[in-house]
């Protein structure tokens, strides 16, 4: 009788974490429109002809508006910038002055941009998304998403909460890459200029349209 009681009180407690992860993730679909925050984001490569995993760290500031428009700029240890203005997506290359043009409704689908800012609301984020509450780590509530279609690059995303803001993103690929972002000093929503989310090519700059 021991034993079945603890399973189930090991069960209730896992249930009632686990549910703390969806209405963390409604709370913020519902409580915030805008944001802004630093991050860092560490990728990691599977292992390769028995070598192991490698490690590469970027860091940067991130800024949203929901629906549909998001910027991030990477800082070190390579200047890129990638916004969404709503209509097109665009990704600025500073080493090789380069910028690539895609239309946004083409590029971002089920990818870890529609959890942060394309989808307006948790109905809309379900219809591209199998989610699931995870169970808690690292002080945050966690939940699992899983893209619906089956023909990206993206096999899954943990969206890591704390209450309501914005936390983490663990991605996992179809090639086996992980990458973990972490959002710090986020500043739920924060007054954002119109001009935040305009995007202007550089003079001189190798433009390519996709």
């Amino acid at each position: 009788m021991k034993k079945i009681a603890t399973a189930i009180l090991i069960a209730a407690a896992a249930s009632a974490a686990s549910a703390d992860g969806m209405k963390s993730l409604e709370s913020f679909m519902k409580g915030t429109q805008t944001g802004r925050a630093d991050f860092t984001q560490t990728v990691t490569s599977p292992p390769k002809d028995g070598q192991a995993a490698r490690s590469k760290t970027s860091t940067g500031s991130f800024e949203f508006q929901r629906p549909g428009r998001f910027k991030f700029v990477y800082k070190k240890p390579f200047e890129q910038t990638i916004v969404a203005d709503g209509q097109t997506l665009w990704l600025y290359d500073a080493d090789l002055n380069q910028v690539t043009q895609r239309a946004q409704a083409q590029a971002l689908g089920s990818t870890p941009a529609a959890l942060l800012a394309s989808a307006p609301d948790l109905s809309a984020l379900k219809a591209e998304f199998a989610l699931e509450s995870a169970p808690d780590q690292d002080g945050m509530q966690w939940v699992q998403a899983t893209p619906k279609g089956k023909d990206g690059q993206l096999k899954s995303v943990r969206v890591g909460f704390t209450g309501d803001r914005l936390a983490a993103l663990d991605i996992l690929d179809s090639f086996g890459q992980r990458s973990l972002i972490r959002f710090n000093a986020m500043q739920a929503n924060a007054a954002l200029p119109a001009t935040t989310f305009q995007f202007k090519p550089p003079a001189g700059a190798d433009v390519v349209r996709q």
